[in-house]
C-alpha cells in the first residue's frame, strides 16, 4: 500500500535555507560523532599497544592493535548493504536514531573493555550503527537539497570530515594525556545523547515504502562473504604471509560468495545491493575513483601519527596537533569545492585535488629521523588536506546527482560501501606492508621501545644502535608511503573518465510517484 501523494513536484529553492541546515545539523552531527572516533582511534594505537601489552616492556604488534580499527570498518562494511533496504522499510528517521542508539552503546562498552580481544569485539559494535549513519545521513541531506544545492549541502556533509582530522587527534591525545584511553569512548555518550534528542525534534517523520520484500538469500551471501573477505585480507599482518590457513580459507570462501552474489543480484528485483545502478556511468565512474581513492589515502593517512610517535618520540597530544594542518587545508578546499560542483562537472574539479594528495603522498616517502616538522611536514599535511577537500565531496556529488529519487538511498549506501570496504583493504594493505618493511630491520622494534624508556637503551645496544634502529624505522615508513603514493597516483586513471561536460540530472524526474519519500 502506497503512502499517501504529497505533491507533484518539491520546490526546491536555490539557496540554502533555515529547514535544510536544521535537517543538515542532526546528519552532521551523527557523523562527527562517527568520524571523530576514527581519528581519535587512529591516534590511541601506540597507547593500545602498551595498555593491552601481555607483560610489562613488551608491547602489542602495530598488525594486533590495528584490529581496532579495521574490526570498526569491516562491521561499517557488512551493515551498510542492508541500510537501503532498511531506509525504504523503517523509514530515514527511525533508522537514524537506531544507528545513533547502536554506536553511542558500543562506544560506552569500549570503554570497559579490559583487553585488545574485548576491544575489538565492542567495536564492531560500534560499527554496526556507525555503518549506518554515512548513507543515511547522505540520502537525508539528498532528498531535502534537491539536484541544485547538491554540492554545497554536500560539502556541509563535510563538515564531520574537516573536524576529524583537527579535533579527533588532538581531543584524543589530551584525553589520553590528562584522563585515561577510556575517555576517548565516552566522549561519544553525551554526544550521541543529544544526536539522539536533536533527530527527534528535526527530522520530520518520512513515509516508509515497505513493499520491497527482502533479500534474503543476497544478505546470506554477501554481508558473511564480505566480513570473512575482510577477515582473511586483515589477518595478513599477523600471519606475515598470505599462504597462512587463517589468511587463505576465509579469504577465498568471502571471494566465493561476494562474487556468488553478484551474479544472483541480477535476478531479484529488489536485491540487496542494487548493481543494477552501475549502469549509472557516472555513478560507476565516480564509485571505482572513490574506491581506489580511499584505498591508498586513509591506509596512508593511518601512518602519519604512528610515524610521529614512533620515530620521532612524540606523545599523542603533541603528534595530534601536527595533523591539524591537514585538517585545515581540507577547509579551505571543501566549501570552495561544493560550490562549484554545482556549477561546473567534477571531472574538471577533482583530478586536481588527486595530484595535490599524490604529490603529498610522494614527499612523505622522504622523511627521516629528524624531518623539518615546519619546513616540511606541515605544509606536506596542508597541501593533502587542499586535495583532500577537492576530492570527496565532489565525487559523491557527481555520483548521486544523477539518480532517480527513489535510488538516492541505493545509490548512497553503494557509494559508503565501496569507501567502506576500500578502506578495510587499504589499512590491512598499508599495514602489511609496513610490517614487512619494519620486521626486515633487527633494530627497529627494540629502538622504537627503547625511545619511549630509556632503560631500554643498553639492551637494544646503546645509543648508536637506538638511532640505526630508529632510521630503519623512518625507512619503513617511507617506503610504505611510496606504495600508498604509487595507488593515489592510480586513482587519475578513473577521474580522467568522470565528467567533463554538464549532465541532465534525474532526481525530479520520479517525483511525482515518490515524492512521499522526500523530506522536506
Amino acid at each position: 500500500m502506497s503512502a499517501p501523494a504529497a505533491p507533484a513536484l518539491t520546490d526546491y529553492p536555490d539557496k540554502i535555507d533555515g529547514p535544510v541546515l536544521k535537517i543538515a545539523g542532526v546528519v552532521v552531527l551523527g557523523a562527527i560523532m562517527s568520524i571523530l572516533d576514527i581519528t581519535v582511534v587512529n591516534i590511541a594505537l601506540p597507547t593500545f599497544q602498551t595498555v593491552f601489552a601481555e607483560s610489562p616492556g613488551k608491547a602489542l604488534a602495530y598488525s594486533t592493535v590495528a584490529w581496532s580499527v579495521t574490526a570498526y570498518t569491516l562491521a561499517l562494511a557488512t551493515v551498510i548493504p542492508l541500510t537501503g533496504w532498511a531506509a525504504d522499510r523503517f523509514g530515514t528517521k527511525r533508522l537514524y536514531i537506531l544507528a545513533v542508539v547502536l554506536f553511542t552503546s558500543g562506544s560506552a562498552l569500549c570503554a570497559t573493555a579490559g583487553s585488545i580481544e574485548m576491544l575489538i569485539g565492542f567495536r564492531v559494535l560500534q560499527g554496526l550503527g556507525g555503518g549506518m549513519l554515512m548513507p543515511l545521513g547522505m540520502t537525508i541531506m539528498t532528498r531535502a537539497a534537491g539536484p541544485a544545492r547538491m554540492g554545497r549541502l554536500m560539502a556541509i556533509l563535510g563538515v564531520p570530515m574537516l573536524l576529524g582530522p583537527i579535533f579527533g587527534p588532538i581531543l584524543g591525545g589530551w584525553l589520553i594525556e590528562v584522563a585515561s584511553w577510556h575517555w576517548i569512548f565516552l566522549i561519544n555518550v553525551p554526544i550521541g545523547t543529544v544526536a539522539v534528542l536533536y533527530a527527534l525534534w528535526a527530522l520530520p517523520s518520512d513515509a516508509p515504502e515497505p513493499s520491497e520484500s527482502f533479500d534474503f538469500v543476497g544478505m546470506l551471501l554477501m554481508s558473511p562473504g564480505l566480513a570473512l573477505f575482510l577477515y582473511g585480507i586483515s589477518s595478513i599482518p599477523g600471519e606475515g604471509t598470505v599462504m597462512a590457513k587463517k589468511v587463505l580459507v576465509p579469504l577465498c570462501i568471502g571471494l566465493v560468495m561476494i562474487v556468488t552474489f553478484v551474479f544472483y543480484s541480477f535476478r531479484p528485483k529488489h536485491p540487496l545491493l542494487d548493481l543494477r545502478l552501475f549502469r549509472n556511468r557516472r555513478l560507476s565512474t565516480a564509485t571505482i575513483t572513490m574506491f581506489m581513492f580511499a584505498a591508498a589515502f586513509f591506509g596512508g593517512l593511518l601512518l602519519i601519527p604512528t610515524y610521529y610517535q614512533q620515530v620521532r618520540g612524540l606523545d599523542t597530544l603533541h603528534a595530534a596537533f601536527l595533523m591539524v594542518p591537514q585538517g585545515l587545508g581540507a577547509m579551505v578546499t571543501m566549501p570552495i569545492a561544493g560550490a562549484l560542483s554545482d556549477r561546473i562537472p567534477v571531472g574538471r574539479i577533482v583530478p586536481f585535488g588527486l595530484v595535490l594528495m599524490t604529490g603529498g603522498m610522494f614527499a612523505l616517502t622522504q622523511v627521516g629521523t629528524d624531518t623539518p616538522y615546519w619546513g616540511f611536514m606541515i605544509p606536506v599535511l596542508f597541501v593533502m588536506g587542499l586535495g583532500m577537500g577537492g576530492t570527496m565531496m565532489p565525487l559523491m556529488t557527481s555520483a548521486l546527482k544523477t539518480l532517480q529519487s527513489h535510488q538516492v538511498a541505493r545509490g548512497s549506501t553503494l557509494l559508503n560501501i565501496s569507501q567502506q570496504i576500500a578502506s578495510s583493504i587499504g589499512v590491512a594493505v598499508i599495514s602489511v606492508v609496513f610490517t614487512n618493511y619494519l620486521s626486515a630491520s633487527a633494530l627497529a622494534g627494540p629502538a622504537i621501545a627503547a625511545l619511549h624508556n630509556p632503560a631500554l637503551v643498553n639492551s637494544v645496544g646503546g645509543q648508536v644502535a637506538v638511532q640505526k634502529g630508529l632510521a630503519d624505522a623512518a625507512d619503513a615508513f617511507g617506503s610504505t608511503f611510496l606504495v600508498a603514493a604509487v595507488l593515489l597516483a592510480l586513482t587519475l586513471i578513473p577521474a580522467a573518465f568522470l565528467p567533463r561536460k554538464h549532465e541532465h540530472s534525474h532526481f525530479l524526474d520520479d517525483q511525482p510517484e515518490t515524492s512521499a519519500a522526500i523530506v522536506h
